[in-house]
């Protein structure tokens, strides 16, 4: 807690080869979030604890001392959800460099169905109890303190264990790494895309503020002239939102269906699945869903994100989660902007209000059927291949083989339902599941999945394999060995087993898919890096990137993105990336 003390440590880190580091703020949020103090180990049972005061100019005077072996290029840095504390020191001008090792990370890898929190990591792997935040500022609520109000003396212990229960981690889930050969997974591709998310997030997206409030005018219209049409086809006025006076409407009134579904207290169940169903049996229905869809439209998106905006930077800035979903996709949250709907045209008026940065052009890039991809890769079938290789239209051919005719004689609707096919089978839909989907009676659902499987033989042998492994190994790999655990493949209970074998099928096609672009990720961004390139990365929407290009870049920076993307991976057949340019995120994509 002296300049001296403080000098002499930094100077120490500076030397080593590796430390663990642990920031402690004053809120949860990394880009408003103040730093209070910050904690090293570098052996285990041994750590430092430095606070910083309140003062602006006395933190900056502080983190700086401490900048040189935070950047330094050489050393190992290690972290628990490393990513919150590379973004709080880039508010002090900090830039940590040099390779990264994140606990979190390593057993997201390892085991991406558990939970991954320190204390729990600390239980399991170390047995051993962490002080809990809880004791120093008290349970959620009102009367919560916080980490500023606190005396240094009352927070160090909890500093220091944080970074060494980090090191003691590590030491653990290196070697568990290497013993389960994920170390490729991890150090290759999870570790280098850290940086990149860092730059993502801090980048932010800009809205069209006025465009959001257009919308909402019309949509909030657009929702009052519904609900008249529901009341008229009713024949009564009721609370669309209650599902209670719903289901009564629907089920009392109106009488759609005979049975309906209730639940325990003896209401009727309108949940989103059960109105889909029933949307055939009368008009209401229809308009009920449209209503709840604008609802959610309204409330989710053109309402909420311009509370959303930064005042400090004037612009929306989501967190990227890396170990959130089982498949190995991110997830987006704090707005999630990865489920903006994309298909109805409600949905183009939020992608309208994405624009890039002044005097840029917005620029969208995404994979063209990567998982079809995968799947001809991964079954290696033949017909599926030739397809792919004489960049045929994929979901056409399919049909032409399906139908025995010519690709020139495919109509749209034969198209359609090969697509519907092409994509239901990677997820092991059944013949009544495509029936349904595709509003056909189950005699030519059965048809269309026999003809499926007559016209992509490996298609299906890769997917009784893939059950096969599943049942035996008790989980799944993509093609980078990212596992999928499925405890459930062996179930007595055929519906809990079936879902287990949809995933044995789609997670390694799925988590593949998510694995290559995480690998375009960090090599467009290191090619920015390396060429000077002003351009930002702003958005990771599953198999689409988006970003804000000045525009005396565009050549350059469509051949680099492209490049990358389709070079990610070299598989049986190649990797496609569409593009698109425009004023607006609607434009582009």
């Amino acid at each position: 807690d002296t300049e001296e003390k403080q000098a002499d440590l930094a100077r120490f880190l500076l030397g080593q080869e590796f430390f663990a580091f642990d920031t402690e703020t004053d809120g949860i949020d990394p880009l408003k979030a103040g730093l209070v103090g910050m904690s090293f180990a570098v052996k285990e049972n041994e750590a430092w604890y430095v606070p910083v005061p309140a003062n602006s100019v006395e933190v900056a005077k502080v983190v700086e001392r401490f900048s040189p072996a935070l950047q330094n290029p050489k050393s190992l840095k290690i972290g628990q959800n490393i990513k919150f504390d590379i973004l709080v020191l880039r508010k002090y001008n900090v830039k940590v460099a040099g390779p990264l090792f994140d606990t979190m990370i390593a057993h997201y890898v390892l085991q991406p169905e558990l939970r991954h929190g320190m204390d729990y990591l600390a239980e399991i792997y170390l047995h051993y109890q962490t002080i809990h935040i809880d004791e120093l500022i008290g349970p959620k609520g009102k009367n919560q303190k916080n980490m500023r109000d606190l005396d240094p003396k009352d927070i160090y212990r909890y500093a220091c264990e944080d970074a060494d229960v980090t090191l003691k981690l590590k030491n653990v889930l290196e070697k568990e790494l290497k013993e389960n050969d994920a170390e490729r997974l991890f150090y290759d591709i999870e570790m280098p895309l850290v940086p990149v998310l860092v730059n993502i997030e801090r980048n932010g997206v800009l809205l069209d503020t006025e465009a959001l409030k257009q919308s909402s005018v019309h949509f909030t219209a657009q929702m009052q002239r519904i609900e008249q049409e529901i009341y008229e086809l009713a024949g009564e006025t009721f609370n669309i939102a209650s599902p209670k006076q719903v289901g009564e409407v629907l089920f009392d009134k109106l009488r759609i269906i005979e049975k309906a579904k209730k639940t325990k207290t003896g209401q009727y169940v309108t949940s989103e699945e059960v109105l889909e169903s029933l949307r055939h049996k009368h008009p209401v229905v229809e308009k009920i869903l449209e209503h709840r869809g604008l609802k959610k439209l309204l409330g989710t998106y053109i309402d909420a994100l311009p509370q959303l905006i930064n005042p400090r930077t004037g612009r929306v800035h989501t967190s990227f989660n890396q170990t959130v979903t089982s498949t190995g996709r991110l997830s987006s949250s704090n707005p999630n902007l990865q489920n903006i709907p994309i298909r109805d045209e409600n949905g183009k008026e939020i992608r309208k209000a994405f624009i890039p940065d002044e005097g840029c052009l917005f620029f969208s890039a995404d994979y063209s059927q990567i998982e079809l991809r995968i799947m001809a890769h991964l079954s290696e079938d033949k017909n599926m291949i030739d397809a792919f290789l004489s960049n045929h239209d994929i979901h056409a051919a399919t049909a032409a083989k399906i139908y025995k005719i010519d690709l020139k004689d495919v109509d749209s609707d034969m198209r359609r339902k090969a697509k519907t096919a092409n994509f239901g089978i990677i997820y092991g839909i059944s013949v009544f599941g495509l029936a349904e989907r595709m509003n056909v009676d189950r005699k030519e659902a059965k048809e269309l999945i026999d003809g499926y499987f007559e016209t992509y033989p490996s298609v299906k042998a890769y997917m009784e394999k893939s059950i096969q492994i599943a049942q035996e190994k008790g989980y799944v790999e993509t093609i980078f060995h990212r596992k999928r655990f499925l405890p459930d493949i062996n179930s007595r209970n055929a519906v809990v087993r079936g879902y287990a074998e949809r995933n044995a099928i789609n997670a390694p096609i799925q988590g593949s898919a998510a694995d290559i672009i995480k690998v375009a990720m960090a090599r467009i961004y290191q090619r920015f890096q390396t060429e000077g390139i002003q351009a930002k990365m702003i958005l990771q929407v599953h198999d689409e990137l988006n970003f804000s290009v000045p525009v005396n870049e565009k050549e350059r920076v469509e051949e680099i993105v492209i490049e990358e993307m389709e070079h990610a991976y070299r598989m049986h057949v190649p990797l496609k990336a569409d593009c698109g340019w425009g004023k607006n995120w609607l434009e582009a994509h």
